[in-house]
C-alpha cells in the first residue's frame, strides 16, 4: 500500500517523458499533463487522508531498511504541500493552455513543467538529505529551462541571475552534506536526527546547520533575496505563477523540516539567525514593494515579505507559531500563484506592466478587479480569508515566546503588503478609463477560469478553515515532536 507514496514523483516523470515524443501535438500534450496533475490531486489527497488513521508512512526502495537505503517519508506536513503543489500547478497548466503559445508549447514546455513539479514533490517526500539535494536539482533544472523559454533578452539577462545563484547555493548544498556525513556517518533524516539527540548539537554541528541555513536561505529568498525580483518578473505568465507558488516554498520546506528535526538542540543561536534573517527579510521585501511601478516587480516582493513571514513562525518554534506558519505557506501557495495569473492578465489586456499607464480596467473587466480585491484582502489576513488563521496562529506564537520586535515587523510587514496591493488597486482598476470601448481587448476565458479556481481556493481555505484544521494541527505535531518521525522511519 505505501508503494502509493511514489507516485506523486513517477507519474509526473512518466508522462514528461512520454510527452517528449508528442512534440507537435499540442492537444495530447495538454491533456496528457493535465490528467498527470489531477491524478497526483487525487492520490495526494487519498494519502493525506490515510496518514491521519495510520499515522506517518515511509516507503523503502530496494527493500533496504532505514538508515542504509533511499526512502520517502509521508506526514501531513509533506502531504499537505504535494496537494497544495498539485492544484496550484492544474491550475497554472489550464491557463498555460491559453496564454503560452504554441510556439512554447512545441519546445516542451509541458515536459519541463511536469519535471519541475516531480522534483518540487520529492522535495516535500524524501526521507534522506542526499536525495533532497537531488531533488533540488531536478526542480532547478527544469526552472532553467522555464524562465528561459521563448529567449527573450529580460528572460536572458535574469536568466544568468537566477543560474549562477542556484548553482552557487547548490554547491554549498554538497559541501553542508559532506561535511553533515564526515561528521555522523549517515544522511537518513531520521537517523541523523537520532544521533544528535543522543549525542547532543556540538558546536561543529551547529556551524553545519548554519551553513545549510545559508543554502536553504538562497533558495527561499530569505535575506538573500536580490535575485528573486528580477527572476520572477520576466517569465511568461504561467511560469511565473508556478515559480511564486512553488519554487521558494521547497526552501522554507527545507528549512522547517531541518530546523525542527535536525537543528533544534541550540536554538539560541540556530533560530535566533533565522530570526534575524526573517525580520530583515521582512523589512527589505516590505520596501521593495512599495518602490516599483511595475506591477511584476511588486507581486515578486510580495513573495519576499510571505517569506520573511513564514520564517517567523519558524524563529519563534512555539507549536502555535508552528501551525500559523503551515497555515499561511498553503495559503501563500494558492495566493501568489493566483495574484501572478492576475496581474499577467492585466498586462497582457494592457501591454504595459506599469501601474501608472494603467486606469479605470474595472470598467470593462470587472471580475479581474474584484478578483484582485479578494487576493489583496487574503494576503493582508483580513477575515475571514485564507491568511487571516496563519497571521493570527504567528502572532499568537510570537506573543507566547516573547518575539515583539518578529511580531511588530509582522504586523507592519502586513501594511505594507496591503499598500502595495491597494495602490494597484486603486491606480489600475479606478479612475478613468484609458482604452476606448472599441479598443477594448476581450478578456479570455481560458484566463479568468484559473483566476476564479485559485481565488475560490483561497476563499474556501478561510471559511473551511475547521475542516483543514486537523491535517494542519496533525502536521504541527509531527514538527514540534521529532521522535513521531523517526519512530516511524526507523521502527523504535
Amino acid at each position: 500500500m505505501n508503494n502509493i507514496l511514489v507516485m506523486p514523483v513517477v507519474i509526473p516523470v512518466l508522462i514528461g517523458v512520454i510527452l517528449i515524443f508528442f512534440r507537435s501535438q499540442i492537444q495530447i500534450q495538454r491533456w496528457l499533463s493535465l490528467a498527470a496533475i489531477l491524478s497526483v490531486t487525487g492520490i495526494s489527497l487519498y494519502m493525506l487522508n490515510m496518514i491521519q488513521n495510520v499515522g506517518v508512512i515511509r516507503l523503502d526502495f530496494g527493500n533496504w531498511q532505514p538508515p542504509f537505503g533511499i526512502l520517502f517519508v509521508g506526514d501531513s506536513f509533506s502531504l499537505l504541500l504535494v496537494l497544495t503543489t498539485s492544484i496550484v500547478a492544474a491550475v497554472c497548466l489550464v491557463y498555460a493552455f491559453y496564454s503560452i503559445g504554441q510556439q512554447r508549447e512545441q519546445m516542451f514546455f509541458y515536459p519541463f513543467v511536469l519535471l519541475m513539479v516531480a522534483g518540487v514533490n520529492g522535495s516535500f517526500l524524501t526521507g534522506d538529505l542526499f536525495n533532497l539535494y537531488v531533488c533540488f536539482e531536478v526542480m532547478l533544472l527544469a526552472s532553467y529551462a522555464l524562465i528561459t523559454l521563448g529567449g527573450t533578452k529580460p528572460q536572458l539577462k535574469e536568466s544568468i541571475k537566477y543560474v549562477a545563484i542556484n548553482v552557487l547555493s547548490s554547491w554549498f548544498f554538497l559541501v553542508a552534506i559532506a561535511y553533515l556525513y564526515g561528521t555522523l556517518g549517515t544522511l537518513n533524516l531520521a537517523h541523523l536526527a537520532e544521533l544528535i539527540a543522543e549525542a547532543g548539537q556540538t558546536p561543529l554541528l551547529t556551524v553545519i546547520s548554519i551553513l545549510f541555513l545559508l543554502v536553504f536561505g538562497l533558495k527561499a529568498g530569505l535575506l538573500l533575496y536580490f535575485w528573486l525580483p528580477g527572476s520572477y518578473s520576466v517569465p511568461p505568465t504561467a511560469v511565473a505563477a508556478l515559480f511564486g507558488g512553488l519554487l521558494t516554498k521547497v526552501g522554507i520546506y527545507a528549512m522547517f523540516r531541518m530546523f525542527t528535526l535536525l537543528f533544534y538542540h541550540d536554538p539560541s543561536i540556530t533560530h535566533t539567525i533565522i530570526g534575524i534573517m526573517a525580520g530583515i527579510t521582512l523589512i527589505g521585501g516590505s520596501l521593495g514593494a512599495i518602490a516599483y511601478k511595475d506591477i511584476r516587480q511588486i507581486i515578486s516582493f510580495n513573495v519576499v515579505i510571505a517569506v520573511g513571514f513564514i520564517l517567523v513562525g519558524l524563529a519563534v518554534a512555539t507549536p502555535a507559531a508552528i501551525e500559523g506558519s503551515i497555515y499561511y505557506l498553503i495559503h501563500d501557495m494558492i495566493v501568489k500563484a493566483a495574484l501572478f495569473l492576475i496581474a499577467g492578465s492585466m498586462v497582457a489586456l494592457t501591454g504595459t506592466p506599469m501601474i501608472d499607464r494603467m486606469s479605470g480596467l474595472i470598467r470593462h473587466y470587472p471580475v479581474l478587479g474584484w478578483l484582485f480585491f479578494i487576493i489583496m484582502l487574503a494576503l493582508a489576513g483580513i477575515p475571514p480569508l485564507s491568511g487571516f488563521m496563519g497571521k493570527i496562529l504567528i502572532g499568537q506564537g510570537a506573543v507566547e515566546g516573547g518575539a515583539y520586535i518578529l511580531l511588530a515587523l509582522s504586523l507592519i510587514s502586513s501594511i505594507f503588503v496591503l499598500y502595495s496591493l491597494l495602490r494597484i488597486f486603486l491606480n489600475c482598476f479606478w479612475g478613468e478609463t484609458t482604452t476606448s470601448e472599441d479598443d477594448v481587448m476581450p478578456l479570455s476565458k481560458g484566463w479568468i477560469i484559473p483566476c476564479i479556481l485559485l481565488t475560490a481556493a483561497s476563499i474556501g481555505l478561510g471559511f473551511g478553515a475547521e475542516y483543514v484544521a486537523p491535517y494542519v494541527a496533525d502536521a504541527a505535531r509531527t514538527l514540534t515532536n521529532p521522535y513521531i518521525y523517526i519512530d516511524a522511519v526507523l521502527g523504535k
